[in-house]
């Protein structure tokens, strides 16, 4: 055993020493490759400079890969691409977007309108590549540059390298954005199948008020195939996780929006938005931000398209690029939507086209609608006023039936609904009209914050009738009413409040409580209301619903005086006295279930006596 134990010793003693004689030749030729490769890297810095007057390499590297390590340390510059329409400042660290303008718009302060600015965004792409790199660490190299286009690339040792390629449309707000990734197999891993995209913005406050601002500023984003995006904000902060596929995602302030835009779509992701406060030092809106998941090929060269659209909130603008851009735009449900497209917008396109003031544009829209549906308040404006002309007819029937009994009740119940019957007149006449009416109405108010036509527009005393106008200005926030008055939404309120006493001067009082408070709510409540949620929204929409009451008074009193002859109702009335009214299906069998009631309540009183 001591024996075989002296010769194993010896036998590795030799191997080792062998074993050592070929790690250092080993070692010897690593050294020589390394010297050789910083040699032919110095030689590459020199060919490709990286915007640096002088390059060290640091004793203590970060990354593995020496150009990496280049690139991490290099100086920074930012180059400008630009048309008509848009200007996008893009550096070459990290070849990300550093600044967006949409031209021919001014902020309310009258300054040039950045939709983000330098310091105010992150765009980067996430990748592993024997290492977790991030793209905005880096500087890339300028390849190519004009007008309408820039290239820029981060090479790696191995020759290979990461492309971003921007490219702006004529007369566009789109951008194309090509990502690749060329003689990278090498680098990243065969088993890495995805890289991810991070890209963040903080958007500057635009317009005049903060609270309407926030108000319709949010984040959208769409899954191939759906009617319409999913929205997180409206001056809320939220996140959301999205597990599949995702077609595109909008950072939207009120009138403006950044889209991204990825065709061969996101596979998954994270969106945040989240509003900054009123009194923000940076004067800031809200910051925005996507973390989205993409698939990737191992191939020689793999290009990623992307697409960017950064401007307006303009319905055809957003349209024109057929990617349901346009159902960002805030037009309400299904019903109002259609509405909002198929009548308001066309309407008021086609009267733009000839005019330039926009109160008068409002103006002449609500004649239009007004006449559009007169039809409907013809029939409610005159049920109306015949069931004023019955007044001393329902004064006789409370006189008559003054008990305040279920039956006693249910008595004048019919004999109310007997006269009008004579006079023949529909109890919902007047209210089924003014339903039909409600989408309109409703179609406005989601038509006029939201219409960027209407931004910083001037008419009489408003200075920009997509925001409240001010008369007074108080330097301090009041709880409900806000920090101003402003004037059109108090003439609107005005006006409401005459126009439901004009509606009602002529009705019948009643004791029953019910519509005491009816007549409370709509001639004082209502008004208050309406001022109080209008004070802060747009003063084009104030400004159409004062025009629309005021329009909604004469019509009455024309309807009344010219068209409703109160002595042909009475004199109908009086010669129907003694004979029976005929009855329809309906009103035979609501009569019997009345009968039945009647019944019950007699029983019921019979038991308790």
């Amino acid at each position: 055993m001591g024996l075989i134990l002296f010769g194993f010793t010896f036998y590795q003693s030799r191997q080792f020493q062998k074993q050592a004689e070929v790690q250092y030749q080993l070692d010897s030729i690593a050294r020589a490759e390394q010297l050789a490769q910083a040699a032919q890297d110095s030689i590459y810095a020199l060919e490709h400079p990286v915007d640096s007057s002088a390059v060290v390499v640091a004793a203590s590297a970060i990354y593995k890969d020496s150009l990496l390590e280049l690139s991490h340390k290099a100086e920074a510059a930012v180059y400008t691409i630009q048309n008509e329409k848009i200007a996008l400042s893009i550096s070459t660290k990290g070849a990300q977007p550093v600044s967006a303008e949409v031209k021919g718009y001014r902020t309310y302060d009258d300054e040039d309108l950045f939709l983000f600015k330098e310091g105010n965004s992150r765009y980067s792409v996430n990748v592993y590549t024997g290492e977790y790199i991030s793209t905005s660490d880096f500087v890339f190299n300028l390849v190519e540059h004009n007008d309408s286009c820039i290239v820029m690339r981060l090479p790696f040792s191995n020759g290979g390298y990461i492309e971003q390629k921007y490219l702006l449309h004529e007369d566009e707000y789109k951008v194309d954005n090509l990502l690749s990734f060329v003689g990278m197999q090498g680098v990243i891993p065969r088993n890495v199948s995805s890289f991810d995209l991070d890209f963040s913005i903080t958007v500057p406050r635009l317009e005049k008020g903060y609270k309407n601002e926030s108000q319709y500023s949010k984040l959208d984003f769409y899954y191939q195939g759906d009617k319409k995006p999913e929205e997180l904000g409206r001056g809320r902060n939220g996140n959301k996780r999205v597990d599949s596929k995702l077609s595109w995602f909008a950072f939207q302030q009120q009138f403006f929006s950044v889209i991204m835009r990825a065709p061969q779509e996101f596979a998954s992701g994270d969106l945040a938005i989240n509003f900054l406060g009123e009194n923000d030092e940076n004067h800031n809106l809200m910051t925005c931000e996507a973390k989205m998941r993409c698939d990737f090929t191992h191939e020689k060269s793999v290009t990623i398209p992307f697409e960017f659209y950064i401007g307006p909130n303009h319905f055809n603008t957003l349209k024109s690029y057929d990617q349901h851009y346009e159902k960002i735009v805030p037009l309400g449900g299904s019903l109002v939507a259609w509405i909002t497209k198929f009548v308001i917008i066309p309407l008021f396109n086609f009267l733009h086209r000839f005019i330039g003031n926009f109160g008068i544009i409002i103006l002449l829209m609500t004649i239009f609608i007004k006449l559009v549906v007169l039809p409907f308040a013809y029939k409610s404006y005159s049920s109306s006023a015949k069931m004023a002309a019955l007044k001393p007819f329902i004064e006789k029937i409370n006189a008559k039936y003054t008990g305040q009994s279920q039956e006693e009740q249910l008595k004048k119940q019919q004999a109310t609904m007997a006269l009008y019957k004579k006079a023949g007149i529909s109890p919902m006449g007047g209210c089924l009209p003014m339903l039909l009416q409600f989408p309109i109405l409703w179609a406005m108010f989601r038509f006029f914050p939201a219409s960027i036509e209407l931004r910083q527009q001037h008419f009489l005393w408003a200075d920009d009738l997509s925001a409240y106008d001010s008369i007074i200005d108080f330097g301090t926030r009041i709880p409900l009413l806000g920090d101003h008055i402003s004037l059109f939404a108090l003439l609107m309120a005005v006006s409401m409040f005459f126009y439901s006493k004009f509606t009602m001067a002529n009705q019948t009082a009643s004791d029953d409580p019910t519509a005491s408070s009816m007549r409370f709510m709509s001639l004082y409540m209502m008004p208050i209301m309406m001022y109080f949620i209008c004070n802060n929204l747009s003063a084009g929409l104030s400004y159409y619903y004062l025009l629309s009451n005021l329009i909604a008074m004469i019509e009455t009193f024309v309807i009344k005086k010219f068209f409703v002859h109160p002595e042909e109702i009475i004199a109908k009335v009086k010669a129907a006295e003694n004979k029976p009214a005929p009855k329809s299906k309906w009103e035979q069998r609501l009569e019997a279930a009345q009968k039945m009631q009647q019944q019950q309540i007699r029983e019921r009183q019979n038991k308790r006596r």
